[in-house]
């Protein structure tokens, strides 16, 4: 389970990396929240019991990694504990620190690298004193999928669009460089000004990826990945979703879009159709042939993901109500994970979307029942598992932002 494979968003999940929310979300406050790129602050004892539901059913399906553990392992080779200390203080500007941050256990500095280092009365320079850490907390370190990505048989390190979420970039190189050893693509190794995220990278097919670009991911960002399999194969495809600045609820393509199965999919109709109030927003198909690069306009998303050879039929997340659309959307309501071919898990107070799955046809188990073993999802050829969030639903994002896969199976798209 250790070999980074990814070629599809469906197939079978044999290995995923998460992070558990620790004390480091306890360290906003309302005067900090919007900078920690969160809409509120979160209630942890709550968090604790939702994360709790959503990663026992991970558990019981696939071999679960966790951020900390491998952190902490990686760490026992000082080579690469002074490279991580060494950057790290680089990016908070407290050189001073590094000496003292190297004589600690890995298992405290994996701690301090993810809670923060503490500012100390009297130890550390004033100008830290406003933000009450010199180390600033990783608040949104349980959203793996964003700072890398899992792209076929390497990890894309992403270039953040928020210097807030810079530190998770050295995190995940490092682990997926010295835990998982595989090679890894770097966005900002093409140019400081190229953005990706992982939210908006997703692994459509062996020759296709689906690429949000908005707030998060920029043009330079995409030209980056056009370029680089433009180098490596002979036919490839990028089909682009233009996404809007604003709501938040917007940030990545996985917000709007997720994939289900071989022939059904996840999708805000209002956008992803592109209804008169969204027609400014383009989709694009990136063509690469031979090493050259064409561009193409579609008429809206799921045209293009057509005429791209997919026959995926969209479930509409919030139904069929435009009302009810855009209040599940903003709470995650299209950002779902798939643990196989029509086999996803989701948040349950999204209950006019979870009504739409149940239509087409997946079962709905609430995962407190899976992870009690009153019901067991090898029993379902389709199903949606449903977890209750008020919490998590609070920091942005949903099932698919909080898991970073690292090995799926094969996906037979013929049949």
């Amino acid at each position: 389970m250790n070999k980074v494979q990814i070629n599809s968003e469906i197939g079978r999940l044999n290995a995923v990396l998460l992070h558990r929310p620790g004390v480091e979300i306890e360290q906003m406050t309302p005067e900090n929240a919007y900078k920690a790129l969160y809409s509120d602050i979160l209630n942890k004892a709550i968090v604790d019991k939702e994360y709790y539901y959503f990663s026992t059913v991970l558990s019981k399906w696939a071999k679960t990694y966790y951020v900390s553990d491998l952190l902490e392992e990686i760490l026992q080779d000082d080579s690469v504990k002074n490279t991580l200390v060494d950057q790290s203080c680089q990016i908070e500007g407290c050189d001073y620190l590094r000496e003292e941050l190297q004589s600690h256990t890995p298992k405290q500095l994996a701690k301090e690298l993810i809670e923060g280092f503490a500012y100390r009365e009297g130890v550390d320079p004033e100008k830290y004193r406003e933000d009450r850490f010199v180390l600033k907390p990783l608040y949104n370190l349980f959203f793996t999928r964003d700072a890398s990505s899992s792209v076929y048989n390497r990890v894309l390190i992403h270039n953040m669009a928020t210097d807030v979420r810079e530190r998770e970039i050295l995190l995940y190189n490092a682990i997926f460089t010295n835990y998982f050893g595989c090679e890894t693509l770097n966005t900002r190794s093409y140019s400081p000004d190229a953005q990706t995220e992982g939210g908006d990278v997703l692994i459509a097919r062996e020759d296709t990826l689906f690429i949000g670009n908005g707030g998060r991911t920029n043009e330079k960002g995409i030209k980056y990945l056009a370029e680089t399999f433009a180098k490596e194969r002979s036919k490839f495809n990028i089909l682009v979703q233009e996404l809007p600045q604003k709501p938040e609820s917007f940030i990545h393509l996985d917000m709007v879009f997720t994939f289900l199965g071989t022939h059904q999919c996840m999708a805000y109709e209002p956008l992803i159709l592109k209804n008169p109030y969204y027609s400014q927003y383009k989709t694009t198909h990136i063509a690469i042939d031979n090493g050259k690069i064409t561009y193409h306009e579609k008429d809206n998303f799921m045209r293009g993901v057509a005429d791209l050879g997919f026959d995926l039929e969209p479930v509409f997340c919030g139904g069929t109500d435009y009302w009810t659309q855009q209040r599940e959307q903003w709470h995650s309501g299209a950002n779902f994970f798939a643990l196989g071919e029509g086999k996803v898990i989701g948040y349950q107070r999204n209950t006019n979307t979870i009504n739409a799955l149940d239509k087409a046809g997946f079962a709905v188990l609430p995962a407190a029942d899976v992870c009690s073993g009153k019901l067991s999802m090898d029993d379902y050829e389709k199903f949606v598992v449903t977890f209750e969030a008020s919490e998590l639903p609070r920091g942005g994002g949903g099932a698919r932002c909080m898991t970073m896969p690292i090995n799926r199976n094969e996906v037979d798209w013929n049949k």
